[in-house]
């Protein structure tokens, strides 16, 4: 079985079309909910992304000029098998998407250093942006978003992560004191914080608690693969709320309208004074994701 051209469509999908029927019917609410405001620059700025969602999901074009970094997560069941052979046709796949995007030129010449200054300059081709290490969920994991994964599944979740929600992004320990409400308000001051610096708003924040920095973000980008904005538990809910209170509004205009919502995913936790939080503010065009489903 050969995956390229399944993974090159997807990278066009997720960057161009991502969810687009639910988006639209997402920001329309949140368009309603500003007029019922009359808060003219809020509503400016939401039919202005609405406008930008059709036009991209219809031309097949990127959401965004930073047509982000792929990141990639694997939903394998006990019975199938992933070989280095997917492996190596999904990064091929990859590069191939990228090339046809067109992504956006931003791998960096030369090694360690060299990379680091830049100074070597980039690679004009999108392809030689290379993805991020893969990330494998065969549903043992216990967390907020656990999968019920059967046997027969094989699921590829391309995701694209840009620049500016990673500026703002914090991973960082929080001291819980016995009490999970000082994690969700220093989660939440955190937020406030980048949110007003973002520029790209509304957002749908992305949080994951685990016991290390590596397992935290993982945990956050599981969140964006799995996250529903229409099934949003008690605690989604209250810091959506809480973040809506600071009228920062659509685009950084002022506005009812800071996030659409949240995803939060709590994973195993160690006997600590501390939890590891990743807290990421993802921009109005994200989640921008695609799922390749080669099982049942």
């Amino acid at each position: 079985m050969d995956i390229r051209k399944k993974v090159q469509n997807a990278v066009i999908e997720a960057s161009s079309s991502s969810r687009y029927i639910d988006k639209i019917a997402i920001f329309e609410k949140a368009l309603d909910l500003e007029k019922n405001g009359s808060n003219e620059n809020a509503i400016w700025a939401l039919e202005l992304i609405i406008k930008n969602l059709k036009i991209a999901n219809n031309k097949k074009l990127p959401l965004c000029d930073d047509t982000g970094i792929p990141h990639v997560v694997v939903e394998i069941g006990s019975k199938m098998v992933l070989s280095g052979e997917m492996i190596h046709q999904i990064n091929e796949g990859i590069s191939k998407g990228l090339e046809n995007l067109p992504g956006r030129p931003m791998a960096v010449k030369g090694i360690d250093i060299e990379r680091l200054n830049q100074n070597k300059g980039l690679f004009d081709e999108p392809s030689m942006l290379n993805p991020a290490n893969f990330i494998i969920d065969d549903g043992f994991y216990e967390s907020s978003y656990k999968r019920d994964i059967n046997p027969d599944t094989l699921n590829i979740h391309i995701i694209l992560l840009g620049g500016g929600p990673e500026i703002r992004a914090k991973t960082y320990r929080i001291f819980h004191k016995n009490d999970y409400n000082n994690i969700l308000n220093e989660t939440i001051t955190w937020l406030k914080d980048s949110l007003k610096l973002l520029g790209c708003t509304p957002s749908i924040p992305s949080i994951g608690i685990g016991r290390t920095h590596l397992e935290a973000n993982q945990l956050m980008l599981k969140a964006l693969i799995y996250g529903d904005l229409k099934k949003q538990s008690k605690i989604e809910n209250y810091i959506s709320n809480e973040l809506n209170k600071t009228n920062i509004g659509p685009l950084g205009l002022s506005g009812n309208m800071t996030v659409l919502g949240t995803f939060i995913n709590i994973g195993p936790q160690r006997a600590s004074g501390v939890r590891i939080i990743a807290s990421r503010p993802s921009c109005f065009v994200e989640p921008r994701i695609s799922t390749i489903k080669l099982g049942e």
